[in-house]
């Protein structure tokens, strides 16, 4: 039975392990825009993301206490906006699970958890962005429920 929990600085090996495996796979579905092999942040990043409750980190830990995958999520609030009505939303700006431990309910108990969490902070919704490139991804988040909100296109030149 995995536990899930928020990250903490002695999970940064591991989590920079899996910002590796992230990267490489948008780097080989797009070499176009990812450079390939290196991560999103830094460790010095890492531990100012851990230690801020606007952006918080969940890892999914194993009973031999390996970290099997984590879900970066950023809090969004809109206040007094001109044209969106208020609302607050937990954005997931990453979900990883290690490709040794996919298949094992890994990422939907993230998700869940990252649901559950959300709930309990009073977010009105959660949103993600897939990269096309990374189909397995979304299947995974459509088997999750989740909608189109809006569609990024592009045209090369």
């Amino acid at each position: 039975m995995n536990v899930i929990r928020r990250a903490t600085q002695t999970d940064v090996p591991a989590i920079m392990n899996l910002l590796v495996q992230v990267n490489m796979t948008h780097h080989i579905g797009r070499p176009d825009l990812f450079k390939g092999p290196t991560t999103k942040y830094s460790e010095t990043e890492l531990c100012a993301i851990f230690n801020n409750d606007a952006t918080p980190v969940f890892v999914s830990v194993s009973e031999d206490n390996v970290i099997q995958g984590h879900a970066f999520c950023v809090v969004k609030v809109v206040e007094n906006d001109r044209l969106l009505v208020d609302c607050k939303t937990l954005y997931i700006d990453d979900i990883c699970v290690d490709v040794k431990c996919r298949g094992k309910g890994v990422g939907r108990g993230l998700y869940e958890h990252v649901l559950q969490y959300a709930k309990s902070i009073g977010c009105y919704n959660v949103t993600l962005n897939v990269w096309t490139c990374n189909p397995t991804a979304m299947k995974f988040y459509e088997k999750c429920g989740l909608v189109p909100q809006k569609v990024g296109m592009e045209k090369i030149l």
